[in-house]
């Protein structure tokens, strides 16, 4: 056990998907994964794990942000043996051509600070996804024929933000969509030679004001999450 997750060292998979919503941890395990047994609920962070076809798969909340997720995915790197990190989540898209309910796959993540900032310094570090976690969920979202978008995302520190004149170049410079995790999740995958990527359903649009109501997000979610499994084990 550690100080956020009550578990023991085999209640994991070395495969994690990692929503930000516990209770979204734990729609997703019922839905998609066999045999699947609560394995935390320390501070209400819901962890499941069971299998997709045939695999060990753990599908553990991380919270809201990048400090929350930092906790967790050290957790369950350095006690729980996690060599497959893979966030699945909502996301606002940023261009014209993102709409409501397309999928982002996060190749690179741009941000402005990181719980890793202490240790990286003056380094402008660049975080990325797992190449072979890239291509083989960009080949699942072609056969799913999700419509799908590949690039930059900027994972932020501030939900309500102010800054109109920062997303305006974010948007010019092709940034796909802003959420709150993958920046760190990268950079943690990259110091301990493990593999993480990002899929994200696009939820609401920073420039139409377009948004899916609450109850209808869990319903748009599965292609993210078949996407994210089918990567995982390819």
């Amino acid at each position: 056990m550690t100080v956020h997750i009550g578990a023991e060292k085999n209640d994991y998979a070395e495969t994690v998907l990692l929503p930000g919503d516990p209770y979204r941890a734990k729609w997703a395990a019922e839905t998609f994964l066999k045999d699947v047994r609560q394995v935390n609920n320390v501070r209400g962070m819901l962890g499941f794990t069971g299998t997709w076809n045939g695999n060990p798969v753990s599908i553990q909340g991380s919270g809201m942000g990048m400090p929350s997720l930092s906790i967790y995915v050290n957790e369950l790197i350095r006690d729980f043996d996690a060599k497959t990190l893979i966030r699945i989540g909502s996301c606002g898209g940023m261009q014209p051509q993102v709409k409501i309910r397309d999928v982002i796959i996060a190749m690179t993540t741009t941000s402005i600070t990181t719980p890793s900032s202490s240790i990286l310094r003056e380094l402008n570090f660049a975080p990325c996804a797992d190449w072979s976690l890239l291509h083989a969920a960009v080949q699942a979202a072609e056969t799913k024929g999700a419509t799908t978008h590949v690039g930059n995302i900027f994972s932020t520190d501030t939900f309500y933000d102010e800054r109109p004149d920062l997303n305006e170049q974010m948007t010019r410079h092709g940034v796909l969509g802003v959420e709150m995790e993958a920046a760190e999740l990268y950079t943690l995958a990259a110091r301990h030679n493990c593999r993480a990527l990002a899929v994200l359903t696009v939820s609401d649009h920073l420039q139409t004001g377009e948004a899916l109501p609450s109850d209808q997000r869990e319903r748009s979610f599965g292609d993210m999450v078949e996407i994210a499994l089918e990567a995982a084990f390819a």
